[in-house]
């Protein structure tokens, strides 16, 4: 604030504040006002907080949607009359990086194009980052001149330059590298603060923290890390698919092996038998991921595969999972029964524990005793008594569940019925006024009844008990951005399972593959067969029916099974034929 020195009437000196002038637009932000890609109050703000973060203004306006990375590069071009250059023309193995530290490129968020003679040309998005261009010049003893590249694909450039640089590095490693690296001692440090690290410093730590990273990015849900006689691969599974995402060199097996260990907090010195262990990788202050670890010692090294659990996801709600509104409607009328049994049944990975966490989510209220038995507990809740069984130590889901019964609760989830005794045990928690809610693994919802009664529970305490039974798969979700629309002869719908009435009422569309999914799809979506427990069905179960009778009763009354529900995603333009096949083995 400014001020004005006056004096009054009787000569005493007093204070008048002087307005506060705007602060001025210039540069960069001035011609994107004057060519309509910003506004006034935009460009002000942008400014202000680009400053706040220690970004440069490009980089802030780009991701946070302000104006695109093009037209910014037009305008940048026009005002400072700095060539635009598009690099997807340049040959990537004729970047001169190797005259500067990734480090620099990172830091500066530039990257050196070409050298010529005692010039070299530096790539930006913001010609006024004179920082770079001096930095450069000093490292390099060059004289630097920048071009202009649009700010996401300068961005991709960088990403692809870093990533090519830690290969090469990670693929001339060999054990006299790694001599002097004590893995029990290394600093266990998330990637998040790896620019501040020691630890960063150690090739191994950095490409563990690379590839935990880049599965993240990527959306993957398990990390494979698998030793073979000559070749070490690394898997990961993206919308349930599982694709090599490096191959690092076979005589870092142990190594990579020992640090995961160490991060997992297991014992590095047993080589002999499975582990279990966890991580919790720290993104942000406020993001952090969970990775579920398994060893298994193999015949060359020990495979580990890691499980990435986020959160976030069993807080998705449930609009977002999948289900038609009349599954939807069941599903939720009968988590908020004050008794019963809800079943969710299906493969490994098809989503159980998404669907059971949602369930608890919408019931989980200060006036509920929610009480879970996991193997193990993947994702925490808040509000909820968490319970991992350790078989080992006698804390089977069965002693789990004998206790939760003594601790006055209102819902218990158990993580799996595997035996006949939690199968008891909870069907006489149902029929006491509590809301269980479980897993099994079986095809249908249908042969989940049939299951318990194989199983040796009788049939009258499963009509009694049973509410719901819910059956899924995951089906991978195409890409909108890629998926092109097919038309196909009306025998193969027909054989495909659709209703003559449904042809040529909706779009059919295929994958295709784009730089934005892979593959053609992007992410995946629930297909589910939710099958409300009639009294109907409990006199097929009791008169001795299997599962075929109920399915044909379910059938009749309106549930719509696996494949039905799949088809379902195809007529809304989320998934596809082939992926229907896949899912639903048809």
């Amino acid at each position: 604030m400014l001020f004005l020195i006056q004096h009054n009437t009787i000569g005493q000196p007093t204070r008048m504040a002087l307005p506060q002038s705007k602060p001025i637009i210039s540069g960069l932000a001035r011609k994107l006002i004057i060519d309509g890609f910003l506004d006034e109050t935009t460009a002000l703000d942008a400014i202000t907080n680009a400053q706040q973060n220690k970004k440069n203004l490009v980089s802030y306006l780009v991701e946070n949607n302000f104006a695109d990375s093009k037209s910014i590069a037009v305008s940048a071009s026009s005002e400072f009359g700095v060539p635009l250059f598009d690099v997807d023309s340049i040959d990537f193995e004729q970047i001169a990086t190797a005259s500067v530290s990734e480090n620099l490129i990172k830091k500066h968020h530039a990257i050196p194009l070409f050298k010529r003679g005692k010039r070299l040309s530096v790539g930006v998005s913001d010609p006024t980052n004179l920082a770079a261009l001096d930095e450069f010049k000093f490292h390099t003893g060059l004289t630097t001149e920048p071009v202009l590249i649009e700010e996401s694909k300068l961005t991709a450039l960088i990403e692809k330059v870093i990533e090519e640089k830690e290969n090469e590095e990670i693929g001339n490693f060999d054990d006299g590298d790694f001599g002097d690296l004590d893995l029990e001692t290394i600093d266990e440090t998330s990637p998040a603060d790896e620019d501040d690290s020691g630890a960063d410093e150690a090739p191994i730590v950095r490409f563990v923290n690379k590839i935990l990273l880049d599965a993240i990015k990527k959306g993957a849900s398990d990390l494979h890390f698998e030793p073979y006689e000559k070749k070490y691969r690394v898997r990961f599974r993206i919308d349930g698919i599982l694709s090599e995402a490096a191959s690092p060199p076979i005589n870092l097996a142990t190594r990579i092996a020992a640090r995961l260990k160490v991060m997992s907090k297991l014992d590095i010195s047993e080589k002999r038998i499975p582990q279990d262990g966890r991580i919790k990788l720290k993104l942000s202050k406020t993001k952090s991921i969970d990775f579920r670890v398994s060893t298994l010692p193999t015949l060359f090294g020990e495979k580990i595969v890691m499980r990435i659990l986020d959160s976030a996801a069993a807080q998705l709600g449930i609009e977002v999972l999948g289900y038609e509104q009349v599954q939807k409607d069941l599903f939720v009328e009968a988590i908020h029964k004050p008794q019963g049994m809800v079943l969710v049944t299906g493969p490994t990975g098809s989503g159980k524990t998404v669907s059971l966490y949602t369930a608890v989510n919408i019931i989980n209220t200060v006036e509920t005793n929610i009480s879970t038995a996991e193997d193990p507990v993947e994702i925490n809740l808040e509000g909820v008594n968490q319970v991992n069984v350790n078989p080992k130590q006698g804390l089977t889901f069965a002693s789990a569940l004998r206790s939760f019964l003594r601790q006055d609760p209102d819902i218990v989830l158990v993580g799996e019925i595997r035996d006949l005794e939690t199968a008891e045990i909870a069907i006489k928690a149902a029929q006491t006024g509590h809301l269980v809610l479980s897993t099994l693994h079986t095809n249908s919802a249908p042969e989940t009844i049939t299951r318990m009664v194989n199983m040796g529970v009788p049939a009258f305490n499963i009509a009694t008990s049973v509410n719901l039974v819910i059956a899924q798969r995951l089906a991978r979700r195409l890409c909108d951005n890629c998926k092109n629309e097919v038309k196909l002869p009306d025998d193969i719908y027909l054989e495909a399972g659709f209703r003559q009435k449904e042809i040529g009422t909706f779009k059919n569309f295929e994958p295709v593959g784009c730089d934005k999914c892979t593959n053609g799809y992007k992410g995946r979506v629930g297909v589910y067969q939710v099958m409300k427990f009639s009294k109907a069905m409990g006199q097929i179960l009791m008169e001795g029916g299997n599962a075929l009778d109920i399915a044909k009763q379910a059938e009749e009354e309106g549930v719509n099974d696996l494949h039905r529900s799949a088809l379902l995603k195809v007529i809304q333009g989320v998934t596809s034929l082939e992926e229907v096949s896949r899912v639903t083995q048809h």
